[in-house]
C-alpha cells in the first residue's frame, strides 16, 4: 500500500510540474504578445507623427508661399484705398473750406 500511495504522490508531483510548465509557457506567450503589440503600437505612433509633421510642414510651406502674395495683394488694396481717399478728400475739400469760412465769419447774437 505504501508503494501505491508513493506512486500517487509521484503522479501528483508530475502533474503539478506539468501544470507549472503550462502556466509558465502561457505567461511567456502573453509577455511576447504584449511586447509585439507594444512594438506595433510604437510603429503606428511613429507613422502617425511623421504624417502629422509632414502635413504641418506642407501647410507651413503653402502659407509661407502665400504670405508674399498676400502681402502684395494687401499693398495693392491699401494703395487703392489711399488713392480713393485722396480723390474723395480733394473733391470735398472746397466744400469743407467754404463751410468753415461761413461758420467762422458768421456772427451769432
Amino acid at each position: 500500500m505504501a508503494t501505491r500511495s508513493q506512486g500517487g504522490i509521484q503522479q501528483l508531483l508530475a502533474a503539478e510540474q506539468e501544470a507549472q510548465h503550462i502556466v509558465n509557457a502561457a505567461r511567456n506567450a502573453k509577455l511576447a504578445r504584449l511586447k509585439q503589440a507594444k512594438e506595433e503600437a510604437e510603429k503606428e505612433i511613429a507613422a502617425y507623427r511623421a504624417q502629422v509633421e509632414s502635413d504641418f510642414q506642407r501647410k507651413l510651406a503653402e502659407s509661407s508661399g502665400d504670405s508674399g502674395a498676400n502681402v502684395k495683394r494687401l499693398e495693392i488694396e491699401t494703395d487703392e484705398k489711399i488713392y480713393h481717399l485722396k480723390e474723395e478728400s480733394a473733391r470735398i475739400s472746397p466744400d469743407v473750406v467754404n463751410m468753415l469760412l461761413k461758420h467762422v465769419t458768421s456772427v451769432k447774437n
